[in-house]
């Protein structure tokens, strides 16, 4: 039994290791071969910088038909169509608001928000998800109980005692306020099949016809036991609060986020997302010693019930706040860690390689997809940059007799060329950019434009310290063996 559970944590181990090590080989690779088979080198930057071609085309691509998508159903009557399902009536929203630290305002924003929701039943009950650490989590839920009663069926407050098996962070609150709901639902006899289950970050604006939509694709669902269903999160709420630095990065996350939408074969809920109790029951709920929980959440699913589990789309738009701490340097210190808090996303992968081989009920090739899938979308992450950026000089500068081949000589420029291909990108996402906000009333000033278009060309800079570098710190932390731990995004 013992020998049993040291294979089990070594196996495990190598699940952990395996990306963060790729990562460093493939950055460190026009070093370490260059001197021996620097054609080879090129080769691979080559193949890559077509592939990251590819890629931004097939962005631009799906961010487009998401945000015509989103105009297609912004005026669909939703609210009407939900009373022409006879269940409709019975069914119960719950939305967990998990939060530590978050101020006041920041929490009324997000119920004023939902209170003016046009789902046309009185079956939302608001649970606000305290951890008992907090000194004035009790006196916040007080006030907001009092204020926002009674918009709601009802406004539930439960306070998360850490215990020493749990990470602080999201998931180990949301189990627990989960568990609580489905003791509510219990005592109520409530069909856990007929109970939404919504998790929404403390900045998280929904729109208003959020319920009535989530409702009517609900019952249009013959599989909906078995889904998830995501709205993409765009960074636009303090748009204009934001340093510029944090503001393009802000703007690349909401624009990638919509490509995501329209993806249905790849498409994994991030950050605030709706599903049904029965199936959090099924898989145990959210895993209490984790980080990263929304792909975490699927893949626990997934491993339970297969091909059956999907996140399904909705074409609207929920907005929540970029990281904003009042001055430059925090805000840029708080969005550093919240990146790297996302990354830590790669520790999903040594789950997925265990549970891969311990579910033979899932047929072979649908897991090794998802694991491509899983692994390339970490592997991007704190590669790219150094790959499209400096890889290209380094073979003829470490291997000088290749600097006087053809491929030596033409490498940077053909790099440089394709990048250049790539970036072109950026008029399409800078057009999407203001029309998304001009669609929340987050409007751009003539003054304004100038400066949106002259900051793209810190670009560069901007991903390597705002992305890729935390991405990177992540990977070589598991990579060592170390661990971090959730730090709370400041959004004052």
């Amino acid at each position: 039994m013992t020998d049993r559970i040291v294979r089990s944590k070594y196996f495990h181990r190598l699940g952990e290791m395996m990306v963060p090590f790729l990562t460093w080989t493939i950055i460190l690779l026009p070093l370490w071969l260059s001197p021996f088979h620097p054609a080879v080198v090129a080769y691979f930057i080559i193949a890559f910088d077509l592939y990251f071609l590819y890629k931004s085309l097939l962005t631009a691509y799906y961010a487009s038909l998401s945000y015509a998508l989103i105009k297609n159903f912004q005026n669909v009557p939703f609210h009407k169509h939900v009373k022409n399902f006879k269940n409709a009536r019975d069914l119960n929203h719950f939305v967990i608001i998990p939060n530590y630290k978050e101020p006041l305002h920041k929490l009324e924003a997000t119920l004023e928000a939902m209170s003016k929701t046009d789902y046309p039943y009185k079956k939302i009950t608001i649970v606000l998800a305290f951890e008992k650490r907090e000194v004035s989590a009790e006196e916040k839920a007080s006030k907001l109980k009092k204020r926002f009663g009674r918009y709601f069926n009802d406004v539930l407050c439960t306070f998360h005692e850490i215990s020493d098996l749990e990470v602080p962070g999201k998931a180990s609150n949301q189990t627990y306020a989960a568990r609580l709901v489905n003791e509510y639902c219990e005592r109520k006899s409530l069909d856990p099949k007929r109970v939404i289950i919504t998790i929404c970050d403390s900045d998280s604006m929904l729109p208003p016809n959020y319920f009535s939509y989530l409702t009517v694709e609900f019952f249009k669902d013959k599989s909906r036991d078995y889904h998830f269903y995501w709205a993409p999160v765009l960074l636009y709420n303090n748009f204009w609060q934001l340093p510029f630095f944090v503001r393009m990065q802000a703007t690349l996350s909401s624009i990638l986020r919509l490509a995501f939408l329209s993806q249905k074969e790849h498409l994994i809920q991030i950050s605030t997302y709706s599903t049904n109790l029965w199936l959090l029951k099924e898989v145990g709920f959210w895993d209490v010693d984790i980080i990263p929980e929304d792909w975490h959440i699927y893949f626990q699913a997934f491993f339970k019930f297969g091909k059956k589990v999907k996140t399904l789309p909705l074409y609207t738009i929920v907005n929540g706040d970029a990281v904003y701490s009042g001055t430059l340097i925090k805000t840029l210190a708080n969005r550093y860690e919240q990146e790297k808090r996302w990354a830590w996303g790669v520790t999903d992968i040594a789950y997925f390689w265990k549970n891969a081989f311990m579910s033979p009920h899932i047929d072979w090739f649908l897991k090794l997809k998802k694991f491509i899938y899983l692994s390339e979308t970490h592997l991007l992450w704190p590669t790219s940059f150094f790959i499209l950026t400096i890889s290209g000089s380094i073979p003829p500068l470490v291997n000088p007799v290749f600097k006087r081949t053809v491929l030596g000589f033409i490498l940077p420029q053909l790099s440089g060329f394709i990048l250049t291909l790539a970036t072109l990108m950026l008029i399409l996402y800078i057009y999407l950019d203001i029309k998304l906000r001009q669609k929340l009333r987050v409007q751009t000033r003539l003054i304004n434009v100038p400066v949106m278009l002259v900051q793209w060309y810190l670009l560069p800079v901007v991903s390597f310290i705002l992305s890729s570098l935390p991405a990177l710190d992540a990977h070589t932390r598991l990579l060592l063996g170390k661990k971090i731990t959730y730090k709370v995004t400041e959004k004052v």
